[in-house]
């Protein structure tokens, strides 16, 4: 599976991308037809204390998914 990890508006440190791609690697064990994974690291400018965006994009056969959830942390989203 291809893993592409984008960081909007910050960088993101080596801890955070290595968090991210363990938790992405483990969809290959609910399916092996996943050929591609896009997530988006993003920072909501609202002064709300849940400004941080995690959104991913996952190409599979039977068409893309996509999640979006917005959270205090990358980690919890």
């Amino acid at each position: 599976m291809n893993i592409q990890i984008h960081s909007i508006r910050f960088d993101a440190d080596k801890k955070l991308l290595d968090f991210v791609t363990q938790k992405v690697n483990k969809l290959s064990n609910l399916s092996d037809g996943i050929v591609n994974a896009e997530v988006f690291l993003k920072i909501d400018h609202d002064e709300e204390r849940e400004n941080k965006v995690t959104e991913i994009k996952v190409e599979y056969p039977g068409g893309p998914l996509f999640a979006r959830k917005q959270s205090k942390t990358f980690e919890e989203a």
